[in-house]
């Protein structure tokens, strides 16, 4: 029986201890929105934070983790898309497939907690997540936009946002 802290709560379940932490998240706790991507740390799809920490989860057996470590998942990083990198994700239309961008903005919202006024460097060192689409611009304006507590307008992205008939406000 394993017992990990997953977004503020101490989890019981059944897994061999050599099952990485990401299908333990996916399979046995139903948190589907750590994705898998590559299965050896590269692409950065199954992102989540240990002790705030960006760490890639599936290589990371749950044998190397204690119930006194905090593990967060995307889904525990904000119960409703309020954290302030989900609303620039949102607001700079980030995402295009979506598959990586979990692991993205758990990537950027670490990067933000460690240094709040990342710099493109920062960015770079931080940012290794692989996305597909190509949303690199997006991502790094996002976060621009984050550290600089700024308006989504400042990123210079030419971005309009288009009410269709019956859409609600």
């Amino acid at each position: 029986m394993a017992r990990l802290n997953v977004n503020g709560a101490i989890r019981e379940f059944d897994a061999e201890g050599d099952t990485p932490l990401l299908w333990a998240l996916r399979e046995q706790l139903g948190l589907t929105g750590t994705k898998y991507g590559c299965g050896v740390a590269q692409c950065g799809a199954c992102t989540v934070h240990i002790d705030g920490e960006a760490t890639r989860s599936c290589v990371l057996p749950i044998s190397a983790l204690t119930e006194k470590q905090k593990i967060t998942t995307i889904e525990g990083l904000s119960k409703d898309g309020s954290h302030p990198v989900q609303k620039a994700w949102a607001a700079l239309d980030v995402p295009q497939c979506g598959f990586c961008q979990s692991g993205m903005i758990m990537a950027a919202s670490a990067l933000l907690k460690q240094k709040p006024k990342a710099t493109d460097a920062d960015i770079d060192a931080a940012m290794t997540n692989i996305c597909r689409c190509g949303t690199y611009n997006r991502v790094r304006a996002a976060i621009k936009v984050v550290a600089n507590k700024a308006s989504p307008k400042s990123a210079g992205l030419d971005i309009e946002h288009i009410q269709r008939t019956g859409d609600k406000a």
